[in-house]
């Protein structure tokens, strides 16, 4: 996933949100999950990533195709400093529910560049709107910009004809994907129940994994409430059983 914007519409440093499953299909048609909440050490990742750009840079350099860099024995010292010094990858654990995965890509394969409840004010030459400034501890200020100005930045974040803000690969591509998921369910054993227009339903009980084998998971079967207060809780405190 492409992102490109910031808070305030000025060109953000362009990066890409990477989901990556927390496993693979084997050739035997196994799922082979995560050993972990990581998919991968995120220090083994840091270096590899380091390693993967710092070669991509040194063939661009002997290409010639670093035209700041006109000191002979310069591209060299840099990579060298570069190789030497411990790069930071951020990665994130697994998620767990699928309603955190729905949640996290709406954010950035739903959402627009600006929404109509930031902008405040409008009028003949200039925009009024509300942005986060995460370098000051995430206060909401206001900028003004000219009507130019704005829908300057506005065009920044257009992506040009025929790319793509978003992108599958492996099991998700087109060619492949039903067949896949078809696999990976079977290897699961997840029965893909049909949709349901009843509210309840389709608004399930929430599920928890299990903490040790993270496979099972634990469903609420009931809820035990005490027949008489226990110090320091309220007399309507419930505690809830686990079953995997």
């Amino acid at each position: 996933m492409l992102h490109t914007w910031g808070q305030n519409l000025s060109q953000h440093v362009q990066h890409l949100h990477c989901l990556v499953p927390g496993g693979a299909l084997g050739d035997d048609g196994g799922w082979r999950g995560a050993r972990s909440h990581y998919l991968f050490p995120v220090r083994a990742l840091s270096r590899h990533f380091r390693g993967h750009l710092v070669s991509a840079l040194r063939r661009a350099a002997n290409a010639g195709e670093l035209h700041r860099v006109t000191r002979p024995g310069d591209v060299d010292d840099q990579l060298n400093t570069l190789m030497a010094t411990e790069w930071v990858v951020y990665s994130k654990d697994c998620l767990e529910h699928t309603q955190a995965v729905v949640r996290y890509l709406a954010r950035y394969t739903r959402q627009i560049i600006i929404s109509n409840a930031r902008i405040l004010a409008v009028d003949d030459h200039q925009v009024t709107l509300r942005y986060k400034d995460y370098r000051d501890r995430d206060r909401h200020k206001r900028l003004v910009l000219d009507g130019g100005e704005f829908v300057r930045r506005f065009l920044l974040h257009v992506l040009p004809k025929g790319l793509m803000r978003v992108r599958h690969y492996g099991f998700l591509a087109n060619r492949c994907r039903r067949r896949r998921l078809a696999q990976i369910r079977q290897a699961l054993a997840v029965i893909e129940s049909p949709p349901s227009t009843d509210s309840a339903a389709s608004d399930p009980a929430p599920t928890y994994p299990c903490p040790h084998c993270r496979r099972a998971t634990l469903r609420v079967i009931g809820t035990l409430t005490p027949q008489r207060p226990t110090l320091g809780r309220p007399s309507n405190h419930r505690r809830q059983r686990y079953r995997a």
